[in-house]
């Protein structure tokens, strides 16, 4: 399923809300919508039965009474639940409790057995305390008898903004949001317990964006297809770029050749492969459209960097954990050159990441970008707090763009500009995808793509490619997949 590319944070959907009530729109008139929207949604998907409807206290407790009374005229049994005491409702919220004419039970008094359906309109999405023993237990009891179970906004027990999962929270089948999805719905855990995600309309009209000005994305081909690459008539393989990827010992020379053939897929004109000299020939007859060089001494490989002319460089595949590995990294950022950091190029400086960041701060020339998974992201980085943040704060510390990888890759600027991707699958965890990954990036940076579209795009095709091939899929399947997509994303999403 697709998504509005906004992704509004707790603070911003209650801007946009405030907006909407500002250009003429009653509050209670976006609680009615939500409502009666949820309501709509549960009609289409289960037939009417015994419903439990949960309210908390602000206007997601709010949203559960309107759907309570739609349901009710609908011809579904209705048991509403408030999770605290109705009477210290408010405003929209305490409105719609009026408008219930039924009884409100409490949790004491609430009977799960027989249930059909459960609406989920406890907490919304900017919880970020602990679930009272009460509602826990409530909670685990409903988990037991499990029923399908509807969230309004977020799962009780989601934070919105980072994802993170109170322990007692209550699992959705469905999660119905409003306007525009939240982080929390793409970010883990908080995903895996959203379910199906729907995204409705309550009248808030899009043009409040331009006000609110949103720095987090959805990744997806409207964000960077303008980017992509267009081939000159009059041009040859060096106009398209030359990348440099740097590859291992004899032992470990699988990865850079994955990295390799998928820059040269991605839009590389030319790649060259710079080894050892002890492993030039493992590569040499096994590599075809990619050339090979080796280098013994790092001044070799700075003075061929310049007199070919490379545009980006790719370093960390294999390389192993070394000074060798230190060395080529350090020329490679005091280059001209782009440069990806991957794997061991990222982990060589674990212990000393100011002089990392210090190269990449002073480097003249070129973007850097860098793309550790959590493990790799931990020796460098010292930080706290969710993924999306995380991935911000060493954007802005190193002067790189950042993905960090995983089910939910999140890519960031120095600038706090940053994108969720959200189309991996599960499959894409084997040997070598992160490989294919790196030079993905290092074949659209080679093309002339900006950093920040050259890592989104890169990640958003790998996670396509690994949807198509599905379950079995290894890294060597990935490089087949990618033409066809970038033939697709040319002929659907670009400018005649």
């Amino acid at each position: 399923m697709t998504y509005p590319s906004e992704l509004l944070s707790v603070s911003e959907m209650y801007q946009a809300d405030r907006l909407a009530m500002e250009g003429g729109v009653p509050g209670t008139v976006l609680m009615e919508a939500a409502g009666r929207g949820c309501a709509g949604l549960i009609m289409d998907r289960w037939p009417r039965g015994r419903c439990l409807v949960l309210c908390g206290p602000g206007n997601n407790g709010g949203d559960g009474y309107v759907i309570a009374r739609h349901l009710d005229a609908a011809g579904w049994q209705v048991d509403l639940v408030s999770l605290v005491d109705p009477v210290l409702l408010k405003g929209d919220a305490a409105y719609m409790r009026d408008r219930w004419d039924g009884p409100i039970l409490s949790l004491e008094e609430a009977e799960i057995a027989g249930v059909e359906l459960v609406v989920d309109a406890g907490f919304g999405a900017g919880f970020s305390r602990h679930l009272e023993d009460d509602v826990a237990r409530f909670f685990a009891a409903v988990r037991r008898a499990a029923p399908p179970v509807v969230a309004v906004d977020v799962p009780s027990g989601v934070n919105g903004d980072s994802g993170a999962v109170d322990a007692a929270a209550l699992p959705a089948t469905m999660t119905i949001s409003f306007f525009r999805a939240k982080p929390g719905h793409f970010l883990y855990p908080g995903r895996a317990m959203c379910g199906e995600l729907r995204i409705i309309d309550i009248g808030i009209e899009a043009d409040c964006l331009e006000d609110i000005d949103p720095d987090t994305h959805l990744n997806g081909p409207d964000l960077w297809c303008d980017d992509l690459p267009v081939l000159s008539p009059m041009g040859q393989k060096f106009s398209r770029g030359h990348a440099a990827v740097t590859g291992g010992g004899v032992s470990s020379t699988g990865a850079a050749r994955l990295a390799a053939r998928a820059a040269l897929r991605a839009g590389a004109g030319a790649v060259t492969l710079i080894c050892p000299p002890s492993a030039l020939m493992v590569y040499a007859v096994t590599l075809e459209a990619v050339m090979v060089a080796s280098f013994a001494e790092v001044a070799e490989f700075e003075n061929w960097l310049k007199e070919r002319r490379i545009g980006t460089v790719l370093l960390g595949p294999g390389n192993g954990v070394s000074e060798r590995t230190r060395e080529f990294v350090i020329a490679a950022l005091e280059s001209s050159s782009n440069v990806v950091l991957d794997a061991d190029a990222l982990t060589v400086f674990q212990g000393d990441p100011e002089t990392l960041f210090s190269l990449i701060g002073t480097k003249r020339d070129g973007e850097v970008v860098m793309t550790p998974h959590e493990a790799e992201f931990e020796r460098i980085f010292s930080l706290s707090g969710s993924k999306l943040q995380r991935a911000r704060e060493a954007a802005a510390l190193s002067g790189a763009v950042v993905l960090l990888k995983g089910a939910d890759t999140v890519i960031a600027t120095p600038d706090g500009k940053a994108v969720i991707n959200y189309n991996a699958p599960s499959d894409l965890a084997t040997a070598g995808s992160g490989d294919v990954l790196a030079g993905l990036i290092c074949g659209f940076l080679s093309g002339g793509m900006p950093a920040f579209s050259a890592a989104a795009a890169a990640a958003w095709v790998h996670g396509e490619a690994g949807a198509r091939l599905g379950p079995g899929l290894i890294a060597e399947d990935l490089e087949g997949k990618i033409p066809a997509l970038l033939g697709e994303l040319k002929r659907n999403f670009t400018t005649p």
